[in-house]
C-alpha cells in the first residue's frame, strides 16, 4: 500500500506550495542515491522515487486537488508516472540551474535524468576541498588579536606529474569503462542515475604508467605553515576564512576555515562583549570606603569603593570589556566585590575588632581560657 504523500514529505494538508518545495528540497538532498554507501543505493533510489512522486503530485494544483478528493486511486486513474514527473516544477525547487545542476553542486559529478533526457559528459573542473582547522587561544589573545602561524596538513597536486597521476611524459588513454564520458548511467525504472566512472574517477582518461612519486593518485599529503590574522574580539563561535589555503583542485584551491577556541580564564568570565570579575574586598575598605586596584585585560585600573559597600555589590567599568569583532564598540567589565574575611588575626587586630563589636552592640563568641592561659595570668 502506498504511503500518504503528505506523510512522505512531512508536511500538513494545509501546507503552501513554498512549504512543500522546502520540504522536498531538504529530503531530496538527503536521500539522493549518490550520497549513500554502495550497499544502500537501491534503498535510497526507492526513497528518492517516493519523495519525488509525492512532490510531483502535491506541487501541482490540479493533481493535489484530485489526490485530496480521491487519494491514490484518483491519481493512478488519471495520470501515468511519466505525467506526474513531466508536469512537476523540479527546477524552481533548486533555483535557475535546475535539479541536475544543484545535484552536481552538492554531490560532484553525479546527477539524475528523468526519462533519459540529456547527458553530461566528462568531469567538471572542481575547486579544491575546503579545510577546517581549530585554533586555541587565551582570553588575553582574543582581547588584543594576534598573528599566529599554524601548520595545516592538506592534499596538493603532485609536482612530479602535475596532478595527472601519470608518469611524467606518458600519455593518457581513453577510459574503456565510460568511453571517455567520465560517467556511467544506471537505469532505475522511470529515471536513470548518472554516476562518476569509478575506473577513471570522472576524468574520461586512464593512466598507462603511474607516477611513482604519488603512486598514481595525482596528489600528495603535505603540511604547510600558514600565517593567520586573528582579529581582536573573537569568541568560541567565531569562524575565520583564509581564501585559497584549502586543498588544490582543477578549478583552483579551496579555502581554509579557522574555528576559534578561547580557553577558560582563571579570573574573568565572558558573556559576549562583557567581562565579569569577582574582587575580594576587606571589611575595612568596604566599611570606610577607599580605592582598590582592579585587574582588567588591558592592565590594572583604580576603582573607588564608597563607604558602606555591601558584599556582592556590582560595579561597572565602562568599555573595559572585549572589542566587538564587527567594529560595533567595546563591552564593559563588571566587578562584583566579595567581602574577604581574614583567617588569622594579630592580637591588636583582635582587640580592635572586639572594641568595635562592643561599641556596635554586637555579641561575639569568646572561647573559654585554656589551662595554659590561666597559668600564664597567675604567674604574670
Amino acid at each position: 500500500m502506498k504511503r500518504d504523500y503528505y506523510e512522505i514529505l512531512g508536511v500538513s494538508k494545509g501546507s503552501t506550495v513554498a512549504q512543500i518545495k522546502k520540504a522536498y528540497r531538504s529530503l531530496a538532498l538527503r536521500t539522493h542515491p549518490d550520497r549513500v554507501q554502495e550497499d544502500k543505493k537501491k534503498e535510497a533510489e526507492e526513497k528518492f522515487k517516493e519523495i519525488s512522486e509525492a512532490y510531483g503530485v502535491l506541487s501541482d494544483i490540479q493533481k493535489r486537488k484530485m489526490y485530496d478528493q480521491y487519494g491514490h486511486a484518483g491519481i493512478d486513474q488519471q495520470y501515468t508516472s511519466e505525467d506526474i514527473f513531466r508536469g512537476a516544477d523540479f527546477g524552481s525547487v533548486f533555483g535557475d540551474g535546475g535539479l541536475g545542476d544543484i545535484f552536481s553542486q552538492f554531490f560532484g559529478d553525479s546527477g539524475f535524468d528523468i526519462f533519459g533526457g540529456g547527458q553530461r559528459r566528462g568531469r567538471r573542473a572542481q575547486r579544491g576541498r575546503d579545510i577546517q582547522y581549530e585554533v586555541a587561544i587565551t582570553l588575553e589573545e582574543a582581547y588584543k588579536g594576534l598573528e599566529k602561524k599554524i601548520k595545516v596538513p592538506r592534499n596538493e597536486h603532485c609536482r612530479e606529474c602535475q596532478g595527472t597521476g601519470a608518469k611524467n611524459g606518458t600519455a593518457l588513454k581513453t577510459c574503456p569503462t565510460c568511453q571517455g564520458q567520465g560517467q556511467v548511467f544506471v537505469s532505475s525504472g522511470f529515471f536513470r542515475m548518472a554516476q562518476t566512472c569509478s575506473t577513471c574517477s570522472g576524468l574520461g582518461k586512464s593512466i598507462t604508467e603511474i607516477c611513482q612519486k604519488c603512486q598514481g593518485k595525482g596528489a600528495m599529503r603535505v603540511t604547510r605553515s600558514i600565517d593567520v590574522n586573528i582579529p581582536a574580539g573573537v569568541d568560541n563561535d567565531t569562524r575565520l576564512r583564509v581564501r585559497g589555503e584549502g586543498e588544490v583542485g582543477n578549478a583552483g584551491p579551496g579555502d581554509l576555515y579557522i574555528y576559534i577556541l578561547v580557553k577558560p580564564h582563571d579570573k574573568f568570565q565572558r558573556d559576549g562583549r562583557d567581562l565579569y570579575l569577582d574582587l575580594p574586598l576587606s571589611f575595612v575598605v568596604a566599611a570606610l570606603g577607599g580605592e582598590v586596584p582592579v585587574p582588567t585585560l588591558a592592565g590594572n585600573v583604580t576603582m573607588k569603593i564608597p563607604a558602606g559597600t555591601q558584599s556582592g555589590k556590582v560595579f561597572r567599568l565602562k568599555e573595559k570589556g572585549m572589542v566587538d569583532i564587527r567594529g560595533r564598540g567595546q563591552g564593559d567589565q563588571y566587578v562584583r566585590v566579595m567581602l574577604s574575611v581574614p583567617t588569622k588575626l594579630s592580637g591588636d587586630q583582635k582587640k580592635l575588632l572586639e572594641q568595635f563589636a562592643e561599641v556596635s552592640g554586637d555579641s561575639i563568641y569568646k572561647p573559654e581560657e585554656t589551662f595554659k592561659e590561666k597559668i600564664k595570668k597567675v604567674f604574670k
